[in-house]
């Protein structure tokens, strides 16, 4: 018999669901309504007045009036929150900000203000209810949750607290969860990222886990440690766990090793969560993609990713878009973002409603030759590489060899596995042809022998580790990039090879 906590779960699932329902099928018009709003809330900021937020009445007027920005253009705008002042990108000083690491801009702050905080927890929270909702299973409720995130523990600048996004959104635990949740308060601030591991593991290994979520790399180890110190698969262990809840990366890639780990398959939920903003969950496990959501004071735009670096490229809106495009995502933000290049690339997979994937970030990608090939390439290529074999693979990431000792250029992966295909030979041409298949300039360059077949390079167990180790970044929030236009990261793993 269902408790009385799965029963209320599935009355308030279904009520989110028909609140969903709502704006989801009036797209355009609740986009409207968020432009209209936050143009009129920033008028008086600083922002507001040096870019005419008076005149707009219209998206045409927006674009006229406010270019795309990423984080280094908009900087000297966020330098003045961080001293303190007020009314600068949004009214007031925000609550936090969220503290990113930027690739090269050194530390980025990432404002989180009284109006965004709240759709970060709602968000997280609706798409729970929403595979409550679809699928009636609702009894892990009763169980132990645990979020693998950064540390809790919160600095200051200026009055304004500062922390991990991860970390923040853990004190916005509603208390009907607080009993359920693991890690305890003084695991999480532990900042080194083993060391937190293994106390986390000494936490949950006899406890009735029943939902796990965090970025798969990071999770992946977690359950490695638990099969180390227990000899028994993670589903064994946790009878009861049956929903991985994850976001940040592709979970493809990883999925024939975690269903190893765990011992049999189990329901999941991808969800799209920055420090800029919520912008999309799945909502459903029979339809591809994650709902965007277009009612959480974010207005989006589009840019198709191949116009992006040309001089004022068209800026989409919603009723613009199509599908099966690459886009960068573009969003102006009840934070005080406006124009903002996250730099995650995103493609649609449903119109009614809108329902996308994550498919790369603008930076990350390889061109060395005019290729243009992007992270959803190389993970379905691996994915149907994989497919009905006894591989497994732990992590990977792809760079271009321009200048090799003899012979052609070529892409060059490197590959670290749990489990070898038999013949590597083999194996590579499986995944070169399926990276043919989907990227005509790929192909056109192999068979007009300006690039030879992609090359594999094994890097030994736990390379991948030890290089996010050397570079500071192991755990957390940190990933992997697919994709990289030049040798620095493949040039670390050299020496992790096999």
């Amino acid at each position: 018999m269902a408790s009385i906590k799965a029963v209320a779960a599935k009355i308030f699932a279904s009520r989110i669901f028909k609140k969903t329902q709502k704006w989801a099928q009036n797209p355009v018009a609740t986009q409207q309504k968020v432009f209209k709003d936050l143009i009129a809330k920033a008028g008086q900021t600083q922002f507001g007045k040096d870019h005419h937020f008076n005149q707009i009445k219209n998206h045409a007027d927006f674009v006229k009036n406010v270019p795309v920005r990423d984080y280094e253009q908009l900087k000297p705008y966020v330098e003045k929150v961080v001293h303190g002042e007020e009314n600068v990108l949004w009214p007031g000083k925000p609550l936090y900000f969220a503290k990113t690491s930027g690739t090269t801009s050194g530390a980025k702050y990432i404002p989180l203000t009284k109006e965004s905080m709240p759709s970060h927890i709602q968000a997280a929270r609706d798409a729970i209810l929403h595979y409550i909702h679809e699928t009636g299973n609702a009894d892990f409720v009763n169980g132990k949750m645990i979020f693998l995130q950064g540390s809790p523990e919160l600095d200051e600048k200026n009055g304004i607290k500062l922390g991990r996004l991860s970390g923040i959104v853990a004190h916005y635990v509603p208390k009907y969860l607080q009993k359920n949740r693991l890690p305890s308060l003084k695991t999480n601030c532990i900042e080194d990222w083993e060391t937190k591991v293994d106390a986390i593991v000494k936490e949950t290994v006899n406890e009735n886990m029943t939902v796990i979520s965090g970025i798969p790399s990071w999770v992946q180890m977690y359950f490695e440690k638990l099969k180390e110190k227990t000899g028994k698969p993670v589903g064994t262990l946790f009878e009861n766990f049956n929903l991985f809840i994850y976001g940040g990366v592709n979970y493809e890639p990883y999925r024939a090793k975690f269903e190893n780990l765990i011992g049999r398959k189990v329901d999941s939920i991808e969800l799209f969560p920055a420090s800029e903003g919520f912008f999309a969950y799945q909502d459903s496990q029979k339809e591809k993609g994650m709902l965007l959501l277009l009612n959480s004071g974010i207005f989006y735009e589009f840019v198709k990713s191949e116009e992006f670096f040309t001089e004022n490229p068209k800026r989409y809106t919603i009723g613009e878009v199509a599908l099966e495009q690459n886009y960068v995502l573009i969003i102006s933000t009840n934070a005080g973002l406006w124009a903002y290049n996250i730099g995650d690339t995103v493609q649609f997979t449903s119109l009614k409603p809108y329902r996308l994937i994550v498919s790369g970030r603008i930076k990350h990608f390889i061109s060395a030759f005019g290729e243009h090939v992007i992270g959803k390439e190389v993970e379905r290529a691996l994915q149907e590489a994989i497919q009905d074999t006894h591989v497994r693979i732990n992590e990977f990431t792809v760079a271009p060899q321009i200048n090799p000792q003899n012979g052609l250029p070529y892409h060059e992966w490197f590959i670290e596995f749990e489990n070898e295909p038999q013949n590597l030979e083999d194996f590579s041409l499986k995944i070169d042809n399926a990276m043919r298949k989907q990227n005509t300039y790929y192909d056109d360059l192999i068979s007009g022998n300006v690039l030879r077949t992609l090359v594999i390079s094994k890097v030994k167990p736990n390379g991948f580790n030890d290089y996010m180790k050397s570079i500071g970044k192991l755990g957390g929030q940190n990933k992997i990039p697919r994709l990289s236009n030049d040798r620095n990261i493949a040039g670390e793993l050299e020496n992790l090879k096999i």
